[in-house]
């Protein structure tokens, strides 16, 4: 009786072990809270979308992925204090999606510390891109190229008195340098350029004086939450400027906090039209959008499902029992990657992913349009 009831325990240990699947821990430091928190539900929704039918599937060598998203408060003191956390309690294998120019920055030097990648950045700052970081890899196209994109599409139908607006810090700084580099191709100047502070700015007097100066457009370089303030106090003053922002501010939610305001401000785009059916990602994320009662997908979103399809390829290239530093080195070699439509490239001396940029325009049905 002895042996038959030890043998019983035994046999309902092993049963409850194998019913208990080890976890692939990422970890995802962002503002959930804040002026960019809706954009941050996108990208989190879209990553989760991916993840959870890679696990549905039976996960990645019989292991789930687990996302771990904590808030940072787009802080970025805050974002190194919980990315800390997450390496060293939680036990993620890497970052990921994490929002914010000057948050990235600031893990920098926590990813050299403990060995980390930080995968798909939700920030096209060209400092995560030149020189490459070893354990920075993006999954979008630079601030800079979207900004001078824009600046030269402007230009190009006769919009040539254009102000910029840029918030106080790295990344407006990042973003306003490829703005400028599309004002030079132009042969053109801001007639006005702005900056104002990241937290709690007050747009009043700098749109009074676009107003005055009579800008045909204006480049708002910030978090969606004060961009939809700058262009409510834009048309309090009486501008009727054409506004264009950046990708940053390609979200659902983005278009919620314009209200009356949306139709016509135009948003640089780094992913295909999220409803181009034409590329085998963006049906892919639909569909999958679909079995779960989504309504679709958002530009947000798919940044989230691309990277996240990164990630996963990483780890299944990882191996069994994957490190951070055999993730680090599959993404390195990961060469010609086929996100579906759209080509995933690592070497040792290019860390950039993806370089697609596109322009998008909100429409009178609050959408993207291409």
């Amino acid at each position: 009786m002895r042996f038959r009831s030890l043998a019983s325990v035994g046999l309902v240990l092993a049963v409850m072990a194998t019913n208990v699947p080890a976890q692939l821990r990422i970890g995802q430091p962002s503002g959930f809270t804040g002026s960019v928190a809706a954009g941050v539900k996108e990208n989190t929704d879209g990553a989760r979308l991916y993840f959870d039918a890679v696990n549905a599937r039976g996960g990645v060598h019989g292991e789930k992925v687990e996302l771990v998203s904590v808030d940072d408060r787009f802080d970025p003191k805050v974002t190194v204090e919980v990315s800390r956390e997450l390496i060293t309690k939680q036990g993620v294998l890497a970052l990921f999606l994490n929002r914010g120019t000057p948050h990235s920055q600031a893990l920098l030097p926590l990813l050299a510390e403990y060995k980390v990648p930080l995968i798909a950045p939700s920030t096209g700052a060209m400092v995560l891109h030149e020189p490459v970081n070893p354990w920075v890899f993006n999954v979008r196209a630079t601030y800079q190229r979207e900004a001078a994109r824009a600046i030269e599409h402007l230009a190009s139908i006769g919009q040539n008195r254009i102000a910029i607006i840029e918030t106080d810090d790295s990344f407006g700084a990042d973003s306003a340098a490829g703005a400028m580099q599309g004002f030079a191709k132009a042969k053109l100047e801001p007639v006005l350029r702005q900056k104002t502070p990241r937290d709690k700015p007050d747009y009043s007097a700098v749109a009074a004086e676009i107003a005055k100066l009579n800008a045909h457009a204006v480049m708002v370089i910030a978090s969606a939450g004060n961009t939809a303030n700058a262009v409510k106090a834009l048309r309090a003053a009486g501008s009727r400027a054409q506004v264009v922002t950046l990708s940053n501010n390609a979200s659902d939610g983005f278009i919620k906090l314009l209200g009356e305001h949306a139709r016509g401000v135009i948003v640089t785009q780094v992913f295909p039209n999220e409803r181009s059916v034409s590329y085998a990602l963006i049906k892919e994320a639909q569909d999958l959008a679909k079995a779960k009662g989504l309504p679709g997908v958002s530009p947000a979103m798919m940044e989230g499902f691309a990277g996240a399809k990164v990630v996963v390829e990483g780890l299944r290239r990882a191996g069994p029992n994957p490190t951070p530093q055999k993730l680090r080195d599959a993404l390195e070699g990961m060469t010609r990657f086929d996100l579906g439509g759209l080509t995933v490239s690592y070497s040792p001396t290019n860390h950039t992913g993806l370089d697609f940029a596109d322009l998008s325009i909100i429409d009178a049905s609050g959408r993207f349009r291409r």
